[in-house]
């Protein structure tokens, strides 16, 4: 079975190192950034299925990557996370192709549930997907 990738991108290593810990324990891989740049340069090289990205980065907000993101790997899900919510914040977030938002200080129960929902989608989008490729080939013979 294909283990699913998450990239957690947060200036605040000890939430980096907490929702990598939590994420790992439930058999996700996880990688980890500090800044835009960095997780950046990680998902033009990586296949990730998820990424949690804190809106306050030191190099950029979280609403510039998510549009980079939309770019550079349109199937990922998205998730922002942050401690400066605004509503200000969550239409623009939602707008640049968030799948998601949610609340610092997030519970485990509460980050996990989100996560195995956006996964979930994910999932059944792909299925979608592939059932109708191979409809159109078999209507091709």
């Amino acid at each position: 079975m294909n283990r699913k990738r998450i990239l957690v991108i947060d200036d605040d290593v000890v939430i980096l190192r907490g929702f990598k810990l939590l994420l790992e324990t439930k058999g996700y891989q996880v990688d980890t950034a500090e800044t835009g740049k960095e997780a950046l340069d990680m998902v033009r090289g990586n296949f990730y299925n998820l990424a949690l990205i804190d809106i306050k980065l030191p190099d950029l907000e979280g609403t510039s990557l998510l549009a980079e993101f939309q770019q550079l790997a349109h199937d990922m899900k998205k998730i922002i996370v942050t401690g400066f919510s605004t509503r200000e914040n969550a239409i623009e977030s939602l707008n640049l192709g968030a799948n998601g938002y949610l609340e610092k200080p997030v519970t485990p129960g509460k980050l996990l549930e989100f996560v195995n929902e956006k996964l979930a989608e994910q999932d059944n989008e792909t299925e979608r997907y592939e059932k109708t490729v191979n409809d159109l080939l078999r209507m091709r013979k």
